[in-house]
């Protein structure tokens, strides 16, 4: 924390002594300024933005779950399809949007899709590892007692893998508004990205500088309720640390 205030008050400094022009940084006081001017119109844009970014989220779970299953449970699949997830990541989202754009629109549908394509890689991968790394003498040990692999699944992988599970997710939440955004720039009606690409064109970079703020303020939000649900999701974790 004490390092964003000074970074803050240098920044202030820079603006003051006229170091760097103002129509090219605006001072944190312009910044905030705008931040709080623009807030009513910048609530309206972050619902748009968070309701995509919450919807391809989910689908990206929904997704990295699936995959992560069935490539621990068959083991060609993970042979040939994880070469083919890890491409998918290689393949910069600017370049996928446009193409998503044309051919599903400017509504919601393409930036869910978008969304979806770059959270499903942290948790298909968080629980893929987890799965993998279950304690061998406790799998053997329910598989001489007769349990099968549904079993074994629910009792040891499920809950070994949630820690690799939640690291994951908070990859993937930062990534989710991160995403939405940079899908709102190139086709939408609303949103954040939809405003910066307004204000940008105004160059209101006081009220740019005012979005960028507020998109990572809502990714330090979303980590930190990812924190809140792991602790709750995994009280054994606080008990062997005590």
């Amino acid at each position: 924390m004490s390092a964003v205030i000074v970074l803050i008050v240098l920044w202030q400094a820079v603006c003051s002594l006229g170091i760097v022009d103002s129509f090219m940084l605006p001072s944190p006081v312009s910044v905030i300024s705008a931040l709080i001017s623009e807030l009513p119109v910048l609530a309206q844009h972050s619902l748009v933005t968070l309701a995509e970014a919450f919807i391809g989220l989910l689908c990206g779970i929904t997704l990295g779950f699936v995959i992560a299953v069935l490539m621990d449970r068959f083991e060609p699949l993970y042979r040939a399809f994880y070469p083919l997830i890890v491409i998918t990541q290689t393949v910069p989202t600017v370049a996928i949007a446009p193409l998503l754009v044309l051919w599903f629109g400017y509504e919601m549908m393409p930036k869910i899709i978008l969304i979806t394509v770059t959270t499903f890689f942290p948790i298909a991968v968080g629980l893929l590892e987890g799965f993998r790394s279950s304690d061998k003498d406790s799998v053997n040990l329910l598989r001489a007692m007769g349990a099968g692999e549904n079993h074994i699944f629910r009792h040891i992988k499920l809950p070994g893998a949630l820690p690799q599970f939640f690291s994951g997710l908070r990859i993937s939440a930062s990534y989710a508004v991160v995403g939405a955004v940079i899908s709102e720039w190139l086709g939408g009606f609303s949103g954040l990205g939809v405003y910066m690409t307004r204000v940008k064109k105004a160059y209101s970079f006081d009220k740019m500088f005012a979005v960028i703020i507020l998109i990572s303020v809502i990714s330090l939000l979303l980590m930190k309720l990812v924190d809140l649900i792991h602790k709750k999701a995994t009280p054994w974790e606080r008990s062997q640390k005590k």
